[in-house]
């Protein structure tokens, strides 16, 4: 098929790899541009590296844009890891119109944080889907669906690039198999089960310990590597990350248990936590808790708000 590809980091980098092995034809590569420092995003590299035609536009809502992709008389666009809004008439102008990658089993978490809501609200289940975009968030109808279980300390990072990023290049080979074969499926959404979460960021980050352990330890693993779900110690900010719940030790939520070589230990509601790496403004670097133990900054007995 002749294809264009939309995207941006490792994902859509490999994404393009999957295309190059199947055979098909790349037209063209819209990658995002370049950052303020001058850094190319690795889709960039990959497709000047290929010599492929491309482009880094800031947005596609222009009509050079349209009438761009319309010249390229493509078969099929695909969407790996967009985050830039695509118009319809876009969407709509390869002969198979466009394809898009999403990170849950839509309907459900649509949106641009989708595994960090999956995590947050403590899913056991999660998955990949591929589905042809409308002009909604995420609301078109379902090429193909594939499920995964959620291990119980999982992160974001963690689920994303040893679960969904795997899989998900594994289901785009399955979704442009379905389209060469002709009348591939378009599974209308049931909106009765859709649920729609906003970008995780600070707002929804900060942990409240009158909530249960499970809740706390959902908030800091699904906030995990950003923003950070953060408490506060002594008046600073604190971030936790990479958590183990364990089980519940005698003391009120939120009390510092322990900070050595293992961890920080944090006392919750029925429950204990462990986590490896925090980060205490204004330092930007995540450290080991045993790190600030030995400056003195991670004290046994205090309690973070």
């Amino acid at each position: 098929m002749r294809i264009i590809l939309i995207g941006q980091a490792a994902f859509a980098a490999k994404a393009l790899e999957v295309l190059q092995e199947r055979g098909d034809q790349i037209v063209h590569v819209f990658a995002p541009p370049d950052s303020a420092e001058g850094r190319a995003d690795v889709l960039k590299t990959k497709a000047l590296e290929l010599g492929l035609p491309l482009s880094q536009p800031s947005s596609l809502r222009s009509e050079a844009a349209y009438d761009q992709f319309k010249s390229l008389e493509a078969d099929l666009a695909v969407m790996a890891f967009v985050t830039i809004i695509v118009p319809e008439r876009i969407l709509y102008a390869p002969r198979h119109k466009s394809i898009c990658f999403h990170p849950s089993l839509l309907p459900r978490h649509r949106g641009g944080s989708a595994i960090a809501w999956t995590l947050i609200q403590g899913d056991r289940e999660t998955g990949v889907t591929w589905f042809w975009p409308d002009k909604g968030i995420d609301t078109g109808p379902i090429l193909i669906q594939r499920r995964a279980p959620i291990e119980p300390n999982e992160t974001t990072g963690s689920l994303y690039f040893n679960t969904l990023f795997p899989l998900g290049l594994e289901t785009l080979r399955d979704a442009l198999a379905l389209i060469d074969g002709g009348i591939p499926p378009r599974i209308v959404q049931d909106e009765s089960i859709a649920t729609y979460e906003p970008l995780c960021r600070d707002e929804h980050a900060r942990i409240d310990f009158a909530k249960s352990g499970g809740d706390v330890h959902n908030l800091i693993r699904g906030c995990d590597p950003q923003p950070g779900a953060y408490a506060f110690l002594d008046g600073r900010q604190l971030r936790l990350f990479e958590p183990t719940i364990e089980a519940e030790l005698p003391a009120s939520p939120g009390t510092i248990i322990s900070a050595n070589p293992d961890g920080l230990r944090i006392a919750l509601r029925h429950a204990s936590i462990v986590v490896r790496r925090v980060r205490l403004e204004p330092n930007r670097n995540k450290v080991a808790p045993a790190e600030l133990a030995a400056s003195g900054e991670l004290r046994s007995g205090v309690v973070l708000s």
